[in-house]
Protein backbone atom coordinates (compact mmCIF):
# COMPACT_ATOMS: atom_id res chain seq x y z
CA UNK A 1 0.00 0.00 0.00
CA UNK A 2 1.42 3.59 -0.96
CA UNK A 3 0.66 6.13 1.67
CA UNK A 4 -0.14 9.64 0.02
CA UNK A 5 2.62 11.98 0.04
CA UNK A 6 3.18 15.34 1.54
CA UNK A 7 6.03 18.25 1.50
CA UNK A 8 6.57 20.89 4.08
CA UNK A 9 8.44 23.75 2.16
CA UNK A 10 8.92 27.62 2.48
CA UNK A 11 7.67 29.24 -0.42
CA UNK A 12 7.66 33.50 -0.30
CA UNK A 13 7.57 33.92 3.76
CA UNK A 14 5.01 31.00 4.70
CA UNK A 15 6.18 27.27 5.39
CA UNK A 16 3.29 25.61 3.37
CA UNK A 17 2.24 21.44 3.67
CA UNK A 18 0.77 20.52 0.17
CA UNK A 19 0.03 17.22 -0.73
CA UNK A 20 1.99 15.72 -3.12
CA UNK A 21 0.95 16.38 -7.01
CA UNK A 22 -1.38 19.63 -5.92
CA UNK A 23 -0.19 23.65 -5.02
CA UNK A 24 -2.98 23.95 -2.88
CA UNK A 25 -1.59 24.31 0.93
CA UNK A 26 -3.16 22.27 3.18
CA UNK A 27 -1.72 24.17 6.02
CA UNK A 28 0.08 27.60 6.50
CA UNK A 29 2.49 28.88 9.05
CA UNK A 30 5.04 32.13 9.70
CA UNK A 31 7.40 29.88 10.78
CA UNK A 32 8.84 26.16 10.44
CA UNK A 33 8.24 25.13 14.15
CA UNK A 34 4.98 26.20 13.97
CA UNK A 35 4.19 24.53 10.47
CA UNK A 36 5.75 21.59 11.90
CA UNK A 37 3.02 21.60 15.20
CA UNK A 38 -0.32 22.00 12.85
CA UNK A 39 1.31 19.11 10.95
CA UNK A 40 1.26 16.45 13.67
CA UNK A 41 -2.22 17.83 14.45
CA UNK A 42 -3.34 18.17 11.29
CA UNK A 43 -1.90 14.44 10.14
CA UNK A 44 -3.81 12.42 13.51
CA UNK A 45 -6.39 11.96 11.72
CA UNK A 46 -4.66 10.96 8.47
CA UNK A 47 -2.24 8.28 7.09
CA UNK A 48 0.69 9.37 4.93
CA UNK A 49 4.53 10.57 4.02
CA UNK A 50 5.50 14.20 5.26
CA UNK A 51 9.02 15.36 4.02
CA UNK A 52 9.95 18.20 5.54
CA UNK A 53 11.98 20.50 3.39
CA UNK A 54 15.18 22.69 4.35
CA UNK A 55 14.72 26.68 3.12
CA UNK A 56 16.95 25.43 0.45
CA UNK A 57 14.05 22.84 -1.02
CA UNK A 58 16.49 19.79 0.01
CA UNK A 59 15.21 16.90 2.35
CA UNK A 60 15.79 17.20 5.38
CA UNK A 61 13.43 14.63 7.16
CA UNK A 62 10.67 12.27 6.49
CA UNK A 63 7.72 11.02 8.75
CA UNK A 64 5.14 8.71 8.47
CA UNK A 65 2.02 9.25 10.04
CA UNK A 66 1.12 7.10 12.00
CA UNK A 67 4.43 5.85 13.04
CA UNK A 68 2.71 2.05 12.33
CA UNK A 69 3.16 2.72 9.12
CA UNK A 70 6.47 3.33 9.06
CA UNK A 71 7.90 1.20 6.27
CA UNK A 72 10.18 -1.74 8.14
CA UNK A 73 12.79 -1.38 5.79
CA UNK A 74 13.45 2.09 6.16
CA UNK A 75 16.64 3.50 8.15
CA UNK A 76 15.69 5.68 11.43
Amino acid sequence: MTLPKYHLTKKGDDWRLEKAGSNRAVIKADTKAEAIQKTRAYMESREGSVRIHKTDGKIQEERTYPRSKDPKSSPG
